[in-house]
């Protein structure tokens, strides 16, 4: 474990360390760290729960206050999207992995259910610092759709927000996630929601206010950046 920290951080300090883990078993290799804080904070039941399997400090449960602004300025033609069909939003960061974000499971879900030819619907997939292998991946998926639209332009983040608003639907098939910051900010700009109903976002979306998908908890199967292949996490139903 490598850190850059100053080497007076402990003196007659209270350190609190706060922490973000996806999967349900948190890393040997990290838990050297708790010898340098005094409690974790984490922002999720699903987070706290696999903290404190191999925790020797307290951790405290500490949801994300929410905000998200949006300007009606940045509307569908600001993004050269189309006014008349129904939009379909998956976005990403790319070093956040593709895998466990997985907007190629909701491509291979909207080809499931629209035709390439389909003007009624689409599907808007936001990339976020895109890596040229993960565009060839979604480029070889997309083949042949003509609504199918990739926005990999760096926005700020209330022109984001109003993207998410200007869609008519977020979907999240993702594999874990140790908040699910979008999938709250969807929420909250009133778009509605479609995600996998495991882990850390099954804080604040349930039957009532949002679309929750069912899944299968999986092996990995192969290391995937710090995910180890005998781990698991969740597949989503297409």
């Amino acid at each position: 474990l490598q850190l850059s920290l100053p080497s007076d951080m402990s003196a007659r300090r209270y350190n609190i360390g706060i922490w973000l883990w996806e999967l349900p078993a948190f890393p040997d290799e990290w838990c050297g760290a708790f010898s340098l804080v005094d409690e974790v904070w984490a922002p999720s039941v699903f987070n706290c729960e696999s903290i404190r399997k191999k925790s020797t400090v307290p951790v405290t449960l500490i949801p994300y206050g929410i905000e998200a602004e949006y300007d009606d300025k940045f509307d569908r033609e600001h993004f050269h999207l189309p006014k008349d069909k129904f939009l379909f939003l998956s976005m990403y960061d790319s070093n956040s992995t593709i895998q466990r974000k997985n907007p190629i499971g909701a491509l291979k879900a909207f080809k499931k259910a629209f035709s390439p030819d389909d003007e009624t619907a689409a599907l808007v997939i936001k990339i976020n610092n895109p890596k040229d292998e993960d565009i060839s991946s979604i480029n070889d998926e997309m083949s042949g759709y003509k609504n199918i639209y990739i926005i990999k332009e760096t926005m700020s983040k209330t022109e984001v927000n109003s993207l998410i608003r200007d869609c008519d639907v977020f979907v999240s098939l993702h594999r874990a996630e140790g908040f699910g910051l979008v999938i709250a900010e969807a929420m909250l700009v009133g778009t509605p929601v479609i995600a996998t109903n495991w882990s850390a976002n099954v804080d604040f979306m349930n039957e009532k206010n949002s679309c929750p998908v069912k899944y299968e908890l999986k092996e990995i199967g192969e290391d995937c950046f710090l995910y180890k292949a005998y781990q698991k996490w969740a597949e989503p139903d297409l």
